[in-house]
């Protein structure tokens, strides 16, 4: 029997359910991968998460050829061009891993459809999560809103019905007289710039940053993550995003890393499980709420938006006068990454300061980050809003100034991506705009002319919004 393997967000070939089940089953498989013609017209991604794509793309195709997979590429209509490549290459079976976003769904329910009409048998399996949205449930049989009690029927799951690395045969029983396609497009050709990743794609390198994640920062994880300044977190991220690495690896080796003598303590693994847990959680609100993709969750937790495009385009080039914000938001749009904890703070900033509507911080991100996820985008967006699941007005307004002098307190951070700050002692690193005019002019950076003077009063600001949220109350 010949079975297609249609790989879309599970770029890798360890631990890859649907391809175990594919060589399991099947004499020949072939892989294919569809680029979405309609997602790519979008722009709803950036270029450095398409350059990232196609550096795994890449890796997967020579993978395949190991295990004598030809691998093809189409590019179109995903629900026609499965339906064509299945025919092309004689499929009796399609075999992938599921998807949960709401446009997912639909694609796969249309593409089941069509395969069963024409005689093609398609074979799903669950990968993208530990746990899918039905899998986990509250007392009564409703999805669960609250992540605190999620979080605790997760663990309860996890200990009763551990899932396992699933061991992927090691090729087909023979190579499919299938011609491969020809080199994979470029950014150029899909329509996208060409962005370098800062962080490389490919299952290899996915394996190798776990590695030496759990050598090394995981031990100090508790702190160390809230640190942009230093090396502390996993950034696997895009890796989930685009699942050259499988979440249930990463809990795993986590996880195993307690039986060690000598290494990391329970806290700072479980620490970073959880943030597993919460990649999780967000993909079963999406699932069971698709309507987050669009609106809030809990809509009369609104404020009244301000609209400025002034104020939006500081905070896009990271010119906002406050040098936490600035600094992560040039990060982002330089290398496609932020760090986790600077996330929150300009997520904060656009909210809770500035009073723009959260909607289009969450749009920007999904454009330029190397890990942008609908879920998880969406999810924390909406924490930071206070419109979740969990919402909790007046709370979660960070203090950008005292932020960077917690975790970014030499200002390091600061100084890589702000360039205009990198003279200036660590006294003044947080709140240049407080300087004297002399020491603007003894350490050749004046406010408002070499950096922005802030764009808005933080305290007022925080007043304003607390005004607003009582109002709503």
């Amino acid at each position: 029997m010949r079975g297609l393997m249609w790989f879309r967000r599970d770029l890798r070939v360890a631990d890859q359910p649907a391809l175990a089940a594919a060589l399991s089953e099947c004499d020949e498989v072939v892989g294919l991968f569809i680029f979405d013609e309609p997602l790519l017209r979008s722009k709803e991604f950036g270029s450095a998460c398409v350059g990232f794509m196609l550096h795994s793309l890449d890796e997967l195709s020579g993978s395949l050829a190991e295990k004598h997979v030809p691998f093809l590429w189409r590019r179109g209509i995903p629900t026609e061009e499965i339906v064509k490549a299945a025919r092309d290459v004689r499929a009796e079976a399609v075999y992938w891993n599921r998807d949960y976003e709401p446009s997912a769904l639909e694609r796969d329910r249309i593409a089941q459809k069509e395969l069963e009409k024409r005689g093609v048998t398609p074979r799903t399996f669950r990968d993208h999560v530990v746990f899918e949205g039905e899998e986990i449930l509250g007392s009564s049989g409703d999805p669960l809103q609250r992540y605190g009690a999620y979080k605790a029927r997760w663990w309860e799951r996890w200990r009763s019905e551990t899932p396992g690395i699933v061991d992927v045969p090691k090729q087909a029983e023979r190579a499919a007289t299938v011609e491969p396609s020809r080199a994979l497009p470029s950014s150029a050709d899909l329509g996208y710039d060409r962005i370098d990743p800062a962080i490389p794609g490919g299952e290899r390198a996915a394996i190798k940053r776990l590695h030496w994640f759990v050598k090394g920062p995981l031990r100090a994880y508790g702190t160390g993550r809230n640190r942009p300044d230093e090396d502390g977190t996993s950034m696997l991220s895009p890796h989930f995003r685009f699942g050259t690495l499988s979440t249930r690896t990463a809990a795993h080796t986590a996880l195993g890393t307690l039986r060690q003598r000598g290494g990391s303590s329970r806290k700072d693994v479980l620490a970073w499980v959880d943030e597993l847990v919460w990649r999780d959680f967000f993909q079963q609100v999406l699932f069971h709420f698709p309507r987050v993709a669009t609106e809030p969750f809990r809509p009369k937790a609104l404020p009244a938006w301000r609209k400025s495009e002034r104020l939006y385009e500081a905070w896009c080039a990271g010119k906002t006068g406050f040098p936490l914000v600035d600094a992560g938001m040039r990060q982002l749009n330089t290398t496609g990454w932020m760090h986790n904890r600077v996330r929150m703070v300009v997520a904060s900033f656009l909210v809770k300061d500035l009073r723009l509507d959260w909607r289009l911080g969450e749009r920007y991100f999904m454009q330029h980050l190397l890990d942008a996820d609908l879920a998880a985008n969406n999810g924390n967006w909406q924490w930071c809003a206070s419109t979740g699941t969990d919402a909790m007005p007046g709370y979660r307004i960070f203090n950008p100034a005292l932020q960077a002098g917690k975790f970014d307190p030499e200002g390091a951070y600061i100084r890589q991506f702000v360039p205009e700050l990198t003279k200036l002692p660590t006294k003044h690193i947080h709140q240049p705009d407080a300087m004297t005019r002399e020491a603007q002019d003894q350490f050749g950076c004046r406010i408002g002319h070499d950096y922005p003077k802030p764009v808005v009063d933080h305290n007022q600001a925080r007043q304003e919004f607390l005004a607003q949220v009582r109002h709503k109350k």
